[in-house]
């Protein structure tokens, strides 16, 4: 094994070395991100919580490369996003990298099958044998295949999206409030699927969420306050972190506000 396989192996699935994302200037100035150094192992699902701007959102936008950073760095495995151009980076997210959003983002024109294999049609690759089969059944759709996102339900549409973004068996899958426009009984539904992409499948994924409950799906919770990591909880409960939230509302911050 080379020096190169040894990093590979041991580099986590993502992370970001003081990282640093300011908005604006002089008085307008916003610090996003105020030096957060955090990584992502593989197999693990993590979740980012925090208080409106907290830079949860930021930090999961730079790590994915869909933002870049004003100073620090962010790396897929042992790839420094910074150093790449704009087609390599393209690449990189098409290739490595699954996206859940809150709204879905299904293309109402395709079925739920072209739906799940459109990125590998985009970038005119075939789908490992039976793995499309396997997502099928794993989200428990394979009646409604040939329905259009507008015939399914909230918590079947995001199932589909759930299933497109690991078609292409990236390395990580970042998920943004991924059960902010579903019922309780759909969202448990979507995070059962997220965390058996990372301990059935082996696939790191990173949840930005605001709900406690959707948190305690996780292997550990990340939180941050005014663009910093504050602090870590592992094997988390819905009732601690609804706490540990709590807490940024508590007297001192409320006296700092005022």
């Amino acid at each position: 094994m080379t020096a190169a396989d040894t990093v590979r192996t041991i580099a986590p699935a993502a992370q970001v070395r003081d990282a640093v994302k300011v908005y604006g200037s002089g008085d307008t100035e916003v610090r996003a991100l105020d030096g957060v150094t955090v990584d992502f192992p593989a197999g693990r699902f993590t979740a980012i919580m925090g208080p409106s701007g907290s830079g949860k959102s930021t930090l999961m936008h730079c790590v994915a490369g869909l933002d870049t950073l004003t100073s620090g760095s962010a790396y897929i495995g042992d790839t420094e996003l910074g150093t790449l151009g704009d087609r390599q980076l393209t690449l990189l997210r098409r290739e490595r990298i699954g996206f859940v959003f809150q709204s879905f983002n299904l293309v109402p024109t395709l079925t739920v099958a072209e739906n799940i294999t459109l990125p590998l049609d985009l970038a005119g690759t075939r789908p490992e044998p039976g793995l499309i089969d396997e997502l099928i059944d794993v989200i428990g759709l394979r009646d409604r295949l040939r329905h259009r996102p507008s015939q399914l339900s909230g918590g079947q549409q995001q199932r589909v999206a759930v299933a497109r973004a690991l078609a292409g068996r990236p390395d990580v899958v970042f998920a943004d409030e991924p059960t902010g426009n579903l019922d309780s009984r759909s969202g448990a539904e979507v995070l059962e699927l997220l965390g058996d992409a990372a301990h059935g499948m082996g696939r790191t994924v990173v949840m930005v969420t605001h709900d406690p409950v959707a948190a305690s799906h996780a292997d550990e919770v990340l939180f941050l306050a005014d663009g910093r990591l504050v602090d870590r909880m592992e094997r988390p409960t819905a009732d601690r972190v609804l706490d540990r939230m709590k807490e940024f509302d508590g007297p001192s911050r409320q006296e700092a506000r005022s």
